[in-house]
């Protein structure tokens, strides 16, 4: 995936969210993820296989590894290297060795367009 050209997503001083795009649905895998680079941050984002699109912190909480390269499992998506497993909904861990939550973003599609807004 290719760096975003806009404005990084912040939030306004009303909290509303800013999004940024960061691919087309064309370029997600059936299910699986993908690797986006904005805003001085590596995010995942990744479809599962009811079709619904996530985006989190592309970074292992249990070492420095990327999540994207992971396999899917319904709603959670498992670290290739140790095995950690991460809720893709809520970035809970669901499996060990991982005890730290990942980040979650806020997605929105709009046509073909994903589009996310980072958390804090």
């Amino acid at each position: 995936m290719s760096e975003s050209m806009t404005e990084p997503v912040r939030t306004d001083d009303a909290g509303t969210l800013s999004f940024v795009k960061v691919c087309t649905l064309a370029d997600l895998p059936e299910v699986g993820a993908v690797q986006a680079s904005f805003d001085g941050r590596l995010v995942a984002i990744a479809r599962d296989s009811s079709g619904e699109v996530h985006a989190f912190d592309d970074t292992c909480t249990h070492a420095n590894v990327s999540l994207s390269e992971g396999d899917l499992d319904g709603g959670t998506i498992e670290c290739w290297l140790h095995g950690s497993r991460f809720d893709m909904t809520s970035g809970e861990p669901t499996g060990l060795p991982a005890t730290q939550p990942i980040a979650i973003h806020t997605v929105k599609i709009e046509g073909e367009d994903v589009f996310v807004a980072l958390t804090a």
